[in-house]
């Protein structure tokens, strides 16, 4: 496999980003970089993002998570950020992204009691680690994201940001992000979700991923989405819905989370606003402040 790795020096100075990030290999030997703050002894708040964005994403939600005495643990999806990135867009599958994911967060950081915070295609994936490992995970709060399994085509505003991602090579990532935020984003915080890109040829990752989605019935990944929602439908440990009130691409995407996954009952799910769909930019702190006292009351 041709690999594809940033130059440091693409990460200079980002604004509100002063993390150093640890590496860890994938079982296939890409090295994938994550953001690994607060006391090892911890509970552990895993941030999982998705597309086109990177942990940089998360800038906003670290500090408050650490302050509360967290570990928090952000990494780069292979392909994305400070991770390596595969040269051929072939290389970019749904079941590579769960297995680089497990293999680093389970093989190479041990990582155990994990609280998982998972948005657009970190919830696809997280979600599917949930299911296939539901041992290493104490609850699961998720916003904005969900796990399709080939049933359902999904709306007209996601069908056209596809049909733009499949005519557009070298896609403009800081304008796809800051087109899905509620107000947009200063240039300097765009040009930080540009910096993992140098050109056209480290986009695969941004490329594929609307593709991989599956939307019916003989996608290669509708068998294993089947699986995990057969797992995820006995899954009892707390699951939060944390929604935004203004997004296009995922609204009532709780829904089925809610009707049919056992740990959502009972728990003080939420509508987060105002927002859209990166949440985590429109209202970073607000996320904050509904995890900590949820993830504390754990038990």
């Amino acid at each position: 496999m041709d690999v594809l790795r940033t130059p440091d020096e693409r990460f200079a100075d980002l604004p509100g980003f002063p993390y150093a990030p640890t590496y860890v290999e994938t079982s296939d030997g890409l090295r994938v970089a994550v953001v690994d703050e607060g006391p090892r002894d911890g509970q552990v708040v895993l941030l999982l993002h998705g597309e086109p964005t990177w942990s940089y994403l998360y800038r906003k939600m670290v500090p408050g998570l650490v302050d509360a005495g967290f570990r928090v643990v952000a990494p780069d999806l292979v392909g994305f950020g400070r991770s390596d990135k595969p040269a051929d867009d072939a290389d970019y599958t749904y079941a590579r992204h769960v297995e680089w994911m497990r293999s680093a967060l389970f093989d190479a950081l041990d990582l155990q009691d994990v609280v998982l915070f998972c948005q657009d295609w970190g919830g696809l994936i997280g979600l599917r680690l949930v299911a296939e490992h539901p041992d290493r995970f104490r609850a699961v709060c998720a916003s904005n994201t969900g796990l399709p399994d080939g049933s359902v085509r999904l709306g007209e505003s996601w069908q056209q940001f596809r049909a733009f991602v499949d005519a557009t090579p070298d896609l403009p990532i800081g304008f796809l992000v800051t087109s899905g935020c509620l107000h947009g984003l200063p240039d300097d915080v765009a040009a930080a979700y540009d910096a993992p890109f140098p050109d056209a040829s480290y986009k695969g990752g941004a490329r594929t991923f609307p593709g991989l989605i599956p939307q019916t019935e003989d996608d290669p990944a509708t068998p294993d989405q089947r699986r995990a929602w057969e797992v995820l439908e006995r899954f009892d440990k707390p699951f939060l819905c944390a929604f935004a009130d203004q997004d296009p691409i995922t609204g009532g995407g709780d829904r089925p989370l809610l009707a049919r996954i056992p740990g959502t009952k009972g728990q003080p799910h939420t509508t987060i606003g105002p927002a859209s769909h990166f949440v985590q930019e429109d209202a970073g702190e607000q996320l904050v402040e509904v995890l900590v006292p949820w993830v504390r009351g754990l038990g």
